[in-house]
């Protein structure tokens, strides 16, 4: 019965160079580790896929959490400096601006000659007011996680 190997920080180590949020292959004349598995870079370890930003979280901090977290929502930006633990709840709180939005602004809806933010912050004359306070009360309540993009 095969046994399977453990994901540590070593092994990563022994494994990969980063640079700059990328993987290279130290045995592989140095190429670039990933392939694109949709949303995210991948990587086969040990015949597992795991999301090149987890590695590398991994790779620097000795652990691998529930979730890792895109600070910018850039998905392919996978330096260290963009890479945070978060739970599944922050992580849709960093989610972008969805590309049916019918107003342009995330998190504002238009109801009649009315724009709304969906916060239950009311009822706006114009989309200017309307986006202005949605930004306020997610930076309130969303703090660090807040994206207005």
């Amino acid at each position: 019965m095969a046994t399977e190997t453990i994901l540590t920080k070593e092994l990563l180590h022994n494994l990969f160079n980063y640079c700059d949020g990328i993987l290279y292959w130290k045995k592989r004349n140095g190429n670039k580790a990933g392939t694109n598995g949709g949303r995210y870079l991948q990587t086969a370890v040990n015949k597992k896929l795991y999301g090149n930003h987890r590695l590398i979280f991994m790779m620097f901090h000795g652990y691998m959490p529930e979730v890792v977290d895109h600070i910018d929502g850039n998905a392919y930006n996978n330096s260290i400096e963009n890479l945070r633990e978060a739970t599944y709840a922050q992580n849709c709180l960093n989610s972008k601006l969805r590309k049916d939005s019918k107003t342009g602004a995330k998190g504002v809806t238009k109801s009649g000659n009315k724009y709304r933010a969906v916060l239950s912050l009311g009822s706006f004359d114009t989309i200017e007011l309307a986006k202005n306070a949605v930004i306020e009360a997610r930076n309130r309540y969303h703090g660090e996680y807040a994206n207005h993009g």
